[in-house]
């Protein structure tokens, strides 16, 4: 059996995961960062994107908003806006909402909502990945 570590993962409007996990894949501003348990201790900014992590050998899926984790040898707490199951992703909704975001940043716009635009299509890619598989 592969060593374990405390996971949580949060969000504002509930308690997503509790329990033992063997390994969590997060998506970061660097590209996928992979933590077992032993892990040296670390902060990582996560960002909107696909979250994996494996219990009892076996890999979930769950598509994630911004937000951090704190890293430690022996547990995981990842604090995110927001953490969808597969299954709860209303695929239909993600894409206009992908149609709406590319819309809006192919308009001048001013650049903080450039950048909100960019963080929307950035969220609805990462429910859109989440849900096809």
């Amino acid at each position: 059996m592969a060593a374990q570590f405390e996971l949580e993962i949060l969000t504002p409007e509930r308690q997503f995961f509790v329990g033992l996990a063997e390994a969590i894949v997060l998506p970061s501003i660097d590209g996928s960062y992979g933590v077992q348990a032993g892990h040296e201790p670390v902060v990582i900014a996560v960002e909107p994107g696909e979250l994996q992590y494996q219990i009892d050998g076996t890999w979930h899926r769950a598509a994630v908003g911004q937000g951090f984790a704190e890293i430690m040898p022996e547990y995981v707490i990842l604090l995110a806006a927001t953490a969808e199951h597969p299954e709860e992703i209303d695929e239909a909704r993600a894409r206009r909402a992908k149609e709406r975001a590319e819309e809006r940043l192919r308009q001048k716009q001013s650049l903080q909502e450039y950048y909100r635009s960019k963080a929307a299509l950035a969220r609805a890619m990462a429910r859109l990945k989440t849900r096809v598989k």
